[in-house]
C-alpha cells in the first residue's frame, strides 16, 4: 500500500497553484472540490507514489520478491488521490470546511480509491495480493499511519490541521 499512502502526504508538499475545480461552484453554490485540491498537488502526489512503487519493484527484483507491477503502482497512487477528490466533493456537499475533520472518510478515502481503481483495471493483481488478512491489516494500520503523517505535516508546516 505504500504507493497509495505516499501520494496524500506528497500532494500537501507539492500543492498550491491552480485548483482542480478552477474555482468553480457546484449547483448547490459550494466549491466542487475546494481550494486545497490543486493540479500541482495531484500530479506531484501521484508521481511520488509511482516513484516509491518503482523503487519497491527494483528492491523486490533484487531480493527475488516483488509483488508490484508498474500498472499496480500507477493505479494505487492515482486511486488514492481520486478517492481523496471524491471525498472532498462530498465533504463540500455536507458544508464541511477545508481542513475540517470527517472521521472515517478522512482515513479511508485513499484506501477505497486505490483499491477500487486497482480492482477495476488490474483485478488479477488485486486478488493475488490483497487477501482478506492483508485487507484487515490495511484497515487497522491506515488510520494510525494517516494520523501520524498528518501530525508530522502539521509540525513541519505543510498542513493547517493535525488531522
Amino acid at each position: 500500500m505504500l504507493p497509495a499512502y505516499v501520494p496524500n502526504s506528497a500532494a500537501a508538499v507539492f500543492g498550491g497553484g491552480k485548483p482542480i475545480d478552477f474555482g468553480r461552484n457546484w449547483h448547490d453554490g459550494r466549491r466542487i472540490f475546494g481550494e486545497g485540491k490543486t493540479w500541482r498537488g495531484f500530479f506531484g502526489g501521484v508521481f511520488s507514489g509511482i516513484i516509491i512503487g518503482l523503487i519497491l519493484i527494483l528492491i523486490g527484483d533484487k531480493i527475488g520478491f516483488s509483488i508490484h507491477t508498474p500498472l499496480s503502482v500507477t493505479l494505487l497512487a492515482t486511486g488514492a488521490l481520486l478517492g481523496d477528490l471524491i471525498k472532498s466533493f462530498f465533504k463540500r456537499r455536507l458544508n464541511k470546511k477545508r481542513g475540517e475533520e470527517w472521521l472515517i472518510a478522512d482515513q479511508y478515502d485513499l484506501v477505497a480509491g486505490s483499491l477500487l481503481l486497482v480492482l477495476l483495471f488490474d483485478p488479477a493483481w488485486t486478488f493475488a495480493n490483497i487477501t482478506p488478512a492483508i485487507l484487515l491489516w490495511i484497515l487497522i494500520v491506515t488510520p494510525l499511519l494517516h494520523r501520524g503523517a498528518n501530525m508530522i505535516g502539521y509540525i513541519i508546516g505543510v498542513k493547517d490541521v493535525p488531522w
